[in-house]
């Protein structure tokens, strides 16, 4: 369960996100809002990037008190990944796995079903913006996470890249694995059915009737 509590961001004394209380169980969960409204605010303070107020656990797991423990519990893949261009993605993978306790054949199975390929020996300065995607996708499916959160995962995919990236959102979370997903576009298949669906809308999170 991701349960949040008073859980506020400003910016220059400007409110951004207001979320009184939430609670989740496991599943997969659509998060809609228009461009600025806080979708990704809201994932970088889950992730444990930017900090905010109030109270965010996962399985009893406080993000404040246990910030190591709740860090293994959670993923995060953003809308536009940056990273060192000098550095490989191989050494980014390797640098992950061991922090997420990833294994090369889960990493081998991954880079097969994003079609990644032996590409990142290379340095990510090389990358395409569609190759960066897929290297942030891949790292944050890395290990055994609670949670992971995909922003626009499907912004630069192909087609045939968006319908492999849906079976292995569907699969991992057969394994248990929840999901909040941003998307301004259409998100529903049969391979990726959504259990809830919100809106950030003035700074609180509205819930939607399920697609």
């Amino acid at each position: 369960m991701l349960e949040l509590t008073s859980v506020q961001k400003s910016f220059n004394g400007k409110q951004v996100l207001d979320i009184p209380s939430l609670r989740l169980d496991q599943g997969i969960y659509w998060l809609k809002g228009a461009n600025g409204s806080g979708k990704s605010t809201l994932f970088k303070i889950l992730a444990g990037m930017l900090p905010g107020k109030g109270e965010i656990s996962i399985q009893g797991t406080s993000q404040a008190k246990q910030p190591v423990a709740y860090r293994q519990l959670i993923s995060h893949s953003p809308a536009e990944p940056v990273f060192p261009p000098f550095i490989t993605g191989d050494e980014l993978i390797g640098f992950v796995s061991s922090v997420k306790k990833g294994t090369s054949k889960q990493i081998d199975e991954i880079k097969q079903r994003l079609e990644i390929g032996n590409y990142t020996a290379n340095p990510t300065g090389s990358y395409s913006s569609g190759m960066l995607k897929k290297l942030s996708l891949l790292l944050a499916f890395t290990g055994q996470p609670e949670w992971i959160l995909l922003d626009e995962p499907f912004t630069t995919l192909d087609t045939q890249a968006q319908q492999h990236l849906h079976t292995l959102i569907s699969d991992r979370h057969k394994g248990g694995t929840s999901f909040i997903i941003t998307s301004h576009h259409d998100l529903e298949t049969p391979d990726l059915k959504f259990d809830r669906v919100f809106r950030i809308l003035d700074t609180k999170l509205k819930e939607e009737l399920p697609v």
